[in-house]
């Protein structure tokens, strides 16, 4: 395996960590409620979407009975992944005493202005200061169309040790901040945080946001330092892959060097312009000896990565402009060879079991249609960026 890679954020990895890889719903919900079920002090928990659906009343049920035990309960759902929860949901969780709040609520939604864009996209939670999850599951039903074979593709982590109370830390700060622009004051400091765990395991793994402050490119950068030092195999599951040029080119340079690069998209299409935008670099990656495969055996909402066996990454951050340049953002990279492994080997099972392969043919036999919808599509979120004004220079060919 590949030597230290000096990574972007090195300095901020953490050792003594117990981490356990959730698959999807069909072992993250259950863990969670559980986790929150046993919680004796405090539940916090932010997510970017919160369904009125089987699953999010089942975790509304959770969160209320923890409340009224006793338990500090905090949620903070984003004003337009979760626009009806306020409504909805929300309203059943404030009458049993959960603190509920909104980030960027959606006001007069038919104008569109820059601001609009900047979403909370992070799913975290943590309970007690000693137990976190960090990852790219929303609250909502797993399943797209009631079918358990048809599970949406994600994963979660749960952490114990010593990273849990900067997963803590980050979630307060963005609390605070949502409550002072409710409120218009600051509120008072908020209580110490609890001590740091003693080590839990042996994992080192490290925490790493993204803002439109001091983070802006803390996610990219650590894919980016990974993915230059790769060796021997990249390994990428994204469900909305469009990179600016930095990171296009820094995988055509791996895959030209002689590193296996296999990226797992998804294959269903759920935002039509971003789908076929994605389509439009298939290919310069194909031509550069990148194998891509397209998951459609139901939606992928992963967002995670393994590098040369012992680089993981696991959380919220898509690979696209929304979510490098815009979105708040959360992901854990660990340095660990078997939760990598662990990681992998699920991957791996996709891309050779369910995946279809897109091939150079396949791409030369595809009508003028699609492919000028492909060219269309890409050069309409190039503009779209650009005039965000938020790194469009990035999305030049």
């Amino acid at each position: 395996m590949s030597a230290d890679r000096g990574d972007a954020a090195s300095h901020d990895f953490l050792a003594g960590n117990r981490l356990s890889l959730l698959n999807s719903g069909g072992e993250y919900f259950p863990a969670l409620i559980a986790q929150i079920d046993a919680a004796v002090h405090e539940v916090h928990l932010e997510t970017y979407i919160f369904a009125d659906d089987a699953t999010g009343r089942l975790v509304a049920a959770a969160l209320n009975r923890a409340a009224q035990r006793g338990v500090a309960v905090r949620v903070l759902v984003d004003g337009f992944g979760a626009r009806e929860f306020a409504a909805g949901l929300g309203v059943e969780l404030e009458a049993g005493g959960v603190e509920v709040m909104t980030y960027r609520p959606e006001v007069g939604n038919t104008r569109f202005r820059r601001h609009r864009l900047r979403r909370l996209h992070r799913k975290l939670s943590v309970f007690d200061g000693r137990v976190a999850f960090v990852g790219g599951i929303n609250v909502i039903d797993d399943f797209d169309d009631g079918k358990a074979e048809s599970a949406r593709f994600d994963y979660a982590v749960r952490i114990e040790g010593p990273l849990v109370p900067r997963i803590h830390a980050a979630m307060r700060h963005v609390w605070r901040l949502v409550r002072w622009a409710r409120l218009g004051r600051r509120p008072p400091p908020p209580a110490a945080l609890p001590v740091v765990p003693a080590a839990s395991g042996t994992t080192k793994a490290a925490l790493l946001v993204r803002d439109n402050l001091r983070h802006r490119r803390d996610i990219e950068n650590a894919y980016l330092a990974a993915i230059h030092s790769a060796r021997e195999e990249i390994v990428i599951s994204n469900a909305y892959f469009l990179p600016g040029r930095r990171f296009r080119n820094a995988l055509l340079a791996a895959a030209k060097r002689g590193v296996s690069v296999k990226l797992l998209l998804q294959g269903r299409v759920e935002h039509v312009l971003q789908h076929y935008a994605t389509q439009s670099l298939y290919d310069r990656m194909l031509a550069a000896g990148v194998r891509v495969f397209e998951y459609e055996k139901a939606f992928l909402h992963a967002k995670v990565a393994v590098i040369d066996g012992d680089w993981a990454t696991v959380g919220s951050s898509n690979i696209d402009p929304f979510s490098l340049l815009l979105a708040r953002e959360a992901n854990v990279v660990v340095r660990d060879a078997e939760f990598a492994g662990q990681l992998r080997a699920s991957l791996l099972t996709a891309i050779e079991g369910v995946a279809i392969e897109i091939r150079a043919e396949d791409q030369r036999s595809r009508s003028w249609l699609v492919r000028l919808a492909s060219a269309a599509a890409y050069g309409l979120v190039r503009f779209m960026i650009g005039v965000t004004r938020y790194g469009g220079k990035q999305y030049a060919d």
